[in-house]
């Protein structure tokens, strides 16, 4: 990459409001809903996280790049994010263990990226201005074009997005001669999530974002697991009738994230789009039933409804979010199913809350 070519690029935003950069070499165009994470580590499990699917990514490190990507740092079979927003891009990396460079493996997946962005400006404004669809312009086409293009892209409450990332397929993740066995729908699933289950002695079966219940006892499971994943939980039928059905069986339930929504939505209880969502490495959450205090790793747009769990007499809420109050954990009173708004198997992030894998799995023996 030569710095001296590179070439101009915009970020426009739904409602008019631009942001000047650089291309960083890829020419296009890109859409998708504007937000940012705060981690200062971890750009590669961002990008391939696929609950990220469907959004431009804004990096509030100032630095993006510069210790390359390792084949082994991903959560997903790819890039999961629509585009990149960051200060500094580097195109140089320096790290024994790297596999190459990130301006490589952008290329490789057609990635479009915008750098030079004064990115605490941006923050500040989507802070603001709340969450909303954004276009990334590399190639030159003009601003009336894009603003004609982006008035059509959907908004992301009621959207679903999570069979675009799901598996096509049923596939085996662990020792098939573990203890205990797992049925997991995959809405969106992270590869750390797997990996965390197959260390606790679990042979884990992934079901497509469509399978039934009965698909997924015929595994002849130990327990259950709904998935991450992007978009909106409520266009989300079939996997909250699974919810239902696993409820009523009264087997093991666990879910993380879009699955907790998910969880939350078989209850009766709504979800709602957030201003600007959690996103980051350093989420502060207290424990209700220790009192402990846990640094987390989140990634959501949507959250459960506080107010009507709180009246549900099925239900009770286990962690909140110590920003802002929100619901970040609830389980149910009379039956082995709990869920977390937040990534216990980080990736990026703390370890702070991988205790809920060891709760899941007692949960399976009880």
């Amino acid at each position: 990459m030569k710095y001296t070519t590179r070439q101009s690029a915009l970020l426009l935003l739904s409602d008019g409001t631009i942001f000047h950069g650089k291309s960083i070499g890829i020419s296009g165009t890109t859409f998708g809903e504007v937000c940012f994470n705060t981690g200062m580590t971890g750009y590669q499990e961002i990008f391939t996280d696929p609950s990220y699917f469907g959004q431009i990514m804004v990096a509030t490190n100032p630095h993006i790049g510069n210790y390359g990507v390792n084949d082994n740092e991903v959560e997903s079979a790819g890039i999961k994010i629509a585009g990149l927003v960051c200060k500094n891009f580097s195109f140089n990396y320096s790290r024994e263990d790297a596999s190459g460079s990130l301006e490589n493996y952008f290329e490789k997946e057609n990635l479009i990226c915008i750098s030079d962005v004064d990115t605490r400006a941006l923050v500040s404004y989507i802070r603001e201005n709340g969450a909303m669809n954004a276009v990334i312009c590399t190639d030159g086409t003009s601003v009336a074009d894009l603003k004609v293009a982006l008035a059509k892209v959907p908004d992301m409450k009621g959207l679903e997005l999570a069979s675009k990332v799901s598996t096509k397929a049923p596939y085996f993740y662990g020792d098939e001669k573990a203890k205990y066995k797992i049925s997991a729908l995959d809405l969106g699933i992270k590869t750390n999530i797997l990996r965390n289950l197959s260390s606790r002695d679990c042979y884990i079966k992934v079901f497509p974002f469509d399978a039934t219940f009965a698909d997924m006892q015929a595994f002849n499971p130990d327990g259950y697991f709904l998935s991450n994943g992007p978009g909106d939980p409520e266009p989300l039928a079939n996997a909250i009738q699974v919810a239902k059905d696993i409820i009523a069986a009264d087997k093991p339930l666990f879910g993380i994230c879009l699955g907790h929504q998910v969880i939350g939505l078989a209850n009766g209880i709504s979800t709602y789009k957030m201003f600007n969502g959690h996103r980051g490495i350093n989420h502060p959450v207290k424990n209700l039933l220790t009192g402990k205090g846990e640094i987390t790793s989140q990634n959501h747009g949507f959250a459960i409804n506080k107010e009507e769990l709180e009246k549900n007499k099925d239900l009770e809420i286990t962690h909140l979010h110590l920003n802002d109050a929100t619901v970040a954990g609830m389980q149910m009173k009379n039956k082995k199913c709990f869920s977390v708004q937040y990534h216990p198997e980080a990736s990026p992030g703390p370890h702070d809350s991988s205790y809920l894998f060891d709760q899941f799995i007692a949960s399976l023996t009880d």
